[in-house]
């Protein structure tokens, strides 16, 4: 009965509409009693099925004027949804439109009136039928394939499929549509129902066909401009907006179209209203939505925090406005030479990360970046042109970061931007519509390198580089001078021999360095400026052959004279590398000993154009494949001993080291070293093995050497405590063999990403043929076991040493070997537990125990622990306890290092009373403990921090704890000079530790009695005793990082750079000798060697947030000049000139957010960032804060939640990265997600708030902007929900736009509420 009523109205109502067709029947009328029918049947209106009954009855029988005006006043009388009917349209006229003219012009007519009034369309009451309706008639969820199938989200849909038909209408009316790939329209699956040949008019006269074809030639114009309308209106192109964002490759095919129009369609071409230029543009405009839709906050936020970036100074102290940009970068450059501490990761996949951050956050053009790169790394080795002697990093690490390093980022950063995605997972799903220009990452790399010659004072070369510079140079000048020359030339070539000057500079190597890496080509040479000339003929009198690489790869065989040459002298090309890499393998025994030293020479440390691959033969080295052969019991790495001793010698220095780091292979040399370890370990000294120099080396020399350059990789002395504080450790305290381990067996994970970079192919390559079976540490169960009692050794005091014991015996053994000559007399002087070492004399040989290194390190903590129990009770006196110690170390190099963990352990415990260091039982300070003093005060005197005052004259005693003074005893006895050089190295940072933990002034008197025995290394000993006041008073921590924010800021008046920014904060290095002495150092150098002993790390991160507002008031009410207070202040009240003001003031507030965010993410890395976002910054919000009261209160108070916003964006996009690249990325979505949902709540009213509510409002419209614009893969991953309730909240404070901004970048889940909130507004 249901069935047959409604079939009854719908044939009413059919009929009452056919009878007003034939009468012809005012409009008007038929609408009132369609509508009064309608109503009396209780039928809602609009009607959905009235739609579909009227369309079906006008097309195509009854297409007759007066059904069109009957169809116009049905939208009038609100009788059926224009949508729908426009829908309906679409799929009956546009296929037929070359046979009905009239009706598609007439169909467009209808579209322009009511297709834009999109807002009537929500306030339906049918709302959801009716756009249910018009998915079901044009297929919307076949064809767009979302799976949110919101109102809005069909709106969305509806709009893209009608401009698209136009377009494909268009292209097929001027017989385009066969260029496009698919060569048909997109909608035929919504056409093809459609019998054209129905509709086709046989009958048409020539009068009637020339009226079509100007007909079709009209609507064809008209389809193009209507295209033009609906890209140009705001609702519809915000709209076609979130097309764009949430289904990029629809929208690239319909890019791809109206390109084809673009490029080909005569109509566009002579259109009066529409020019192919304006048409492409209004696609091509990647801000389609930002361009109307900032708020007038937004606008405030964005304009202040947009830089003028200024690359005009010639000198590396920029001032705060030039160096603010890249603060970050060179900080975290400083930070990596920081030799107390190696990285897990490699310094190239750490910068190409910040680049982009901070390329993304600040909006810099890729010639900006590139220059902002070089200028960083170029400042970097100016900090370090006049050295001080020390056991530290020096130029060659700073040298490889700028000529290698940096030149393989950029190479990372331009693959990755000019490469085309493969598919949706290698990009984000925003970046399909991003369009790249083949080539213009490269041309910005040529154009950033020829700006480098306006820097001239940085360019300048330090002196043990000059010679490689001017011989670049030479090169250049030769080259343009037509010459050819090969590089045996270069090698003999004597710059006083070339007519015209060809003095280089550091931009000459790193312009070689690029060319080795296929950034540049040779044109670079032909660049204005680059040399200083030609000339006409070679220069005469050059020898033809020299020993060198040349000869060498000329079949020269390797004598001592070429060795040393290969030695001294870094490769050109990796077809030197890999003949020297094959000498190495697979030549005589004697030859693969040179061939690794070659390596372990020059090469590494100055062959910046082939250093990736030295490094990566090198560590192939220390990872020999097991020979088919080799059925023994014993490893066949005993075999490789003498060359995998050369090779761990020659790569132990300082830098050696750091450069290792930088390029991330730590993982990798900890796993090759592990091994080594094992094996020699275990062995038992009877034999040694005899090298072309004539050393005899053993089983416990390579076992030391590698079991020390292992150590040095991992923090491994240091006390629990210092693994952090809460869920918070600090960054050194993740470098365990397990984490390292891990870490390598990744980059065999990675190895079958086809999308990874060339730096993570090369991890992988050298990780696979080097062992390409996954590695862990129970692989190496001696090592482990050691690791076990190292552990537990640090944990608690030793026990279970029993008497009789073949383990006591060795114990005995070891005490015996050394205090032979104590022995020797009439009395024992050491015992171990409750025996004795005494005995006859006998021989040295006999009294070094021949036992593998595993038991003898085992025994060692147990013989320390004797030997200064004995001192204790004065059975032995400290210069013997000193000899005993150096003679266990000369014997077993290895147990240095378990006598580092011994006395660590101890002195934390601080059972043992101090000793006296007075010159007769121990050695004493008194001679220079006052200079070191006031040096330590000098340097100090820049951050305004005070230690306590030693007593002039000497009058109060220096003390040190029994282990601290036995262990700086021990440390005093080594020589200093290369040999020793790599014990030193592990001795040195594991001293300053353990006298940093200690009261003050434990630290000054170490550092006196060092720098009497070593004066050349005074400088660096005061610098380092000078930073561990900072571990003993956190009030000194707050007044350095006060000091390195004033400095940055130019707040306060400084000797190293007074306009404030890199200069100030970095400074020139450690120490300068003007003005007599010592000078103050930067206090951003000071926290760079600081903070990763600072155990309170949480504390750290409270102090700069509340520094940073502290800034604000400085920069508002004390940061600019007075006549310049009121104006600023007007900016509160949108004048221009106080807009500038503010931008001007903006920049030290973005400035000051920077550094924070730096100081934030270097001293605690992931971990801390999380928890600053996750619980630091809601309790700042949620805590009351009493200021002072002045006139800047507004100001404060909105630079200050603007601070607080980009300090937050900044710290987290540090952390996290602005992609998802990164595996810590992985870990964004749920602490961003507790943080919006704070957020959130708080707009809700459901938390309640302490700040004040303009700091408030000022951070969540500054954060939500920075995350729309610079960062919205971030948003992509949030909640859909709580972004909602976080636009509803944005809205509340009348931020629409903001609101309407966040929802359009939130992804599909937020695309129907982004669609009603545009059409609402």
């Amino acid at each position: 009965m249901e069935v047959s009523a409604v079939g009854s109205l719908w044939d009413g109502v059919l009929e009452l509409t056919k009878a007003a067709q034939e009468k012809g029947t005012d409009p008007v009328v038929w609408a009132m009693h369609v509508s009064s029918n309608l109503n009396s049947e209780g039928e809602s209106l609009p009607s959905v099925d009235f739609a579909d009954v009227l369309i079906s009855h006008i097309f195509w029988e009854n297409n007759v004027p007066i059904m069109w005006k009957f169809l116009e006043k049905a939208f009038k009388f609100k009788i059926v949804p224009p949508l729908l009917v426009l829908a309906l349209l679409s799929v009956r006229v546009i296929p037929c439109r070359n046979f009905q003219p009239g009706a598609y012009r007439l169909y467009m007519e209808l579209l322009k009136r009511q297709a834009f009034e999109l807002k009537y369309q929500l306030k339906l009451p049918n709302y959801l039928k009716v756009m249910k309706s018009i998915d079901a008639v044009l297929h919307l969820s076949q064809i767009f394939d979302l799976s949110q199938r919101e109102p809005g989200v069909l709106v969305v849909e509806f709009v893209f499929s009608i401009v698209w038909q136009l377009l494909d209408a268009s292209l097929e009316d001027e017989g385009l549509l066969e260029l496009t790939p698919e060569k048909n329209s997109r909608w035929e699956i919504i056409y093809g129902e459609m019998d054209l040949d129905r509709h086709r008019d046989n009958d048409v006269d020539i009068k009637k066909a020339e009226k079509f074809e100007r007909m079709q030639n009209a609507n064809t114009v008209m389809a193009i401009e209507m295209i033009g309308q609906f890209l140009q209106d705001k609702t519809c192109s915000r709209l076609l907006y979130l097309a764009r964002k949430n289904l990029p490759m629809h929208w690239l095919s319909f890019v791809q179209r109206l390109k084809l129009l673009v490029a080909h369609s005569s109509v566009l071409r002579n259109s009066r209203t529409l020019s192919p230029e304006a048409l492409l543009q209004l696609t091509s405009d990647t801000s389609i939505i930002s361009r109307e839709c900032k708020t007038s906050s937004q606008q405030k936020f964005h304009k202040a925090t947009a830089f003028d970036y200024l690359s005009s100074s010639a000198s590396f102290c920029h001032g705060s406005t030039h160096s603010a940009l890249w603060i970050p970068l060179d900080l975290v450059l400083e930070d990596a030479m920081d030799g107390y501490q190696v990285s897990a990761t490699s310094a190239i996949e750490i910068i190409s990360s910040l680049v982009k951050t901070l390329r993304a956050i600040n909006g810099t053009s890729w010639h900006d970046t590139f220059l902002g790169l070089w200028l960083a790394a170029l400042r970097l080795v100016q900090r370090e042109r006049d050295p001080i002697e020390g056991p530290m990093p020096h130029l060659d690490t700073r040298l490889c970061m700028l000529l290698c390093i940096m030149p393989l980022v950029v190479s990372n950063l331009i693959e990755e931007e000019e490469r085309i995605p493969n598919d949706e997972t290698e990009n984000g799903p925003t970046d399909h519509w991003k369009e790249k220009i083949p080539g213009k990452c490269q041309n910005d790399l040529v154009s950033s390198l020829q700006s480098l010659g306006d820097y001239q004072s940085l360019l300048a070369p330090p002196q043990s580089v000059v010679a490689a510079a001017n011989q670049a140079a030479a090169k250049a000048t030769l080259y343009v001078s037509g010459i050819t020359m090969g590089s045996a030339y270069f090698e003999c070539l004597n710059m006083t021999e070339m007519p015209i000057d060809c003095s280089g500079n550091l931009h000459h190597l790193l312009v070689e360095s690029c060319i080795a890496r296929n950034l540049l080509d040779m044109t670079a040479y032909l660049w204005p400026g680059y040399v200083n000339g030609r000339i006409s003929q070679m220069p005469q009198g050059v020898p033809t052959q020299v020993p060198g690489w040349s000869s060498f790869m000329n079949g020269a065989p390797l004598s001592p004279l070429m060795i040393h040459a290969l030695i001294s002298n870094p490769a050109s090309s990796l077809s030197e590398l890999e003949k020297i890499f094959e000498i190495a393998t697979r030549g005589s025994e004697e030859d693969k000993i040179s061939a690794a030293s070659i390596l372990c020479g020059a090469s590494l440390i100055r062959g910046w154009n082939v250093q990736e691959h030295t490094v990566h033969f090198i560590i192939r080295l220390l990872s020999p494949p097991t020979p088919l052969e080799n059925t023994g019991d014993n490893s066949h790495l005993i075999n490789y001993a003498p060359i995998l001793n050369v090779l761990v010698v020659g790569i132990a220095s300082v830098d050696c080291v750091q450069i290792l780091s930088l390029h991330g292979l730590v993982p990798q040399l900890v796993c090759s070293l592990m091994p080594i370890c094992e094996v020699f370990g275990s062995c038992v000294p009877n034999g040694s093995w005899t090298v072309r120099s004539g050393e005899e080396i053993s089983a416990h020399a390579v076992f030391s050497n590698a079991f020390i350059l292992l150590l040095k990789l991992w923090r491994f002395n240091h006390p629990p405590i210092e693994h952090g504080v809460g869920d918070v450790p600090t960054v050194g305290s993740q470098l365990t063999p397990e984490y390292l381990l891990l870490v390598r067996n990744s980059h065999l994970v990675s190895a079958g990403s086809i999308h990874k970079d060339q730096n993570r192919k090369r991890l992988s390559e050298v990780a696979i043929l080097s062992s390409p079976n996954s590695v862990f540490v129970d692989s190496f169960p001696k090592l482990k076991v050691w690791q076990r009692h190292h552990q537990a050794c640090i944990a608690s005091p030793l026990s279970g040493l029993v008497n009789g014991t073949p383990f006591h015996q060795i114990v005995d053994g070891l005490l015996n070997m050394m205090f032979k000559k104590i022995n020797r007399g009439s009395q024992a002087s050491v015992t171990s537990g409750s025996s004795s070492s005494s005995g006859a004399a006998n021989d040295d040989t006999s009294m070094r125990p021949k036992l593998p290194a595993w038991d003898i390190l085992k025994a060692v903590p147990f013989v320390v622990d004797a030997v200064l129990t004995a001192c204790a009770h004065g059975r032995l006196s400290p210069r013997e306890l000193a000899t005993g110690l150096k003679d266990l170390a000369d014997f077993l190099p290895a147990s240095l290092a378990t006598i580092v963990s011994y006395f660590s352990a101890e002195v934390t415990r601080g059972v043992w009373k101090p000793v006296l260091m007075n010159g007769t039982d121990w050695p004493s300070p008194a001679a220079n403990l006052l200079n070191v003093d006031g040096q330590i005060r000098k340097i100090l005197a820049a951050t305004g921090v005070d230690v306590p005052s030693l007593a002039p004259g000497g009058s109060s005693p220096a003390t040190l704890p029994l282990p601290l003074a036995a262990f700086v005893s021990l440390t005093i006895t080594y020589k200093i000079d290369k040999a020793s050089e790599r014990f030193l190295n592990l001795a040195g940072p594991a001293l300053e530790s353990l006298a940093a933990g200690c009261p003050w002034p434990c630290m000054p008197i170490v550092a006196s009695l060092w720098t009497q025995k070593a004066k050349r290394w005074s400088d660096f000993l005061i610098f380092s005793a000078s930073r561990t006041v900072f571990l003993h008073n956190k009030e000194a921590v707050v007044q350095l990082l006060k000091s390195c924010f004033s400095s940055t800021l130019g707040m306060n008046i400084s000797l190293i750079s007074p306009n404030g920014g890199v200069g100030a904060l970095l400074g020139h290095g450690f120490e300068s000798h003007f003005c007599g002495g010592i000078c103050p150092v930067a206090p951003g150098i000071l926290y760079l060697r600081a903070y990763r002993s600072i155990r309170d790390i949480v504390f750290v991160t409270e102090e700069i947030v509340s520094i940073i507002m502290q800034s604000m008031r400085e920069i508002v009410c004390g940061g600019v000049p007075r006549d310049g207070l009121e104006k600023l202040r007007a900016a509160k009240h949108g004048t221009k000139y106080g807009q500038l003001s503010l931008a001007e003031s903006m920049t030290r507030v973005k400035l000051a957010a920077s550094l924070g965010a730096s100081l934030v993410w270097l001293s605690g890395g992931l971990m801390l960032v999380q928890s600053l976002i996750r619980e630091t910054l809601p309790s700042w919000f949620i805590s009351v804060h009493r200021t002072e009261q002045d006139k800047c209160d507004g100001m404060v108070a909105m630079l200050g939640g603007y601070a607080l916003a980009y300090f937050a964006v900044l710290c987290g996009a540090f952390a996290w990265g602005v992609d998802s690249s990164s595996s810590a990325s992985k870990r964004r979505p749920k602490i961003l997600g507790i943080h919006m949902e704070f957020l959130a709540s708080a707009l809700d009213g459901k938390i309640s708030l302490g700040c004040d509510s303009t700091t408030w409002k000022a951070y969540v419209s500054g954060f939500v902007s920075l995350m729309v614009g610079c960062t919205p893969n971030w948003v992509l991953e949030l909640d859909v929900e709580v972004l909602k309730r976080l636009s509803n909240g944005l809205r509340q404070m009348n931020e629409e736009e903001l609101a309407l901004a966040l929802l359009s970048v939130g992804g599909v889940g937020t695309m129907g509420a982004a669609a009603e909130l545009i059409i609402d507004n």
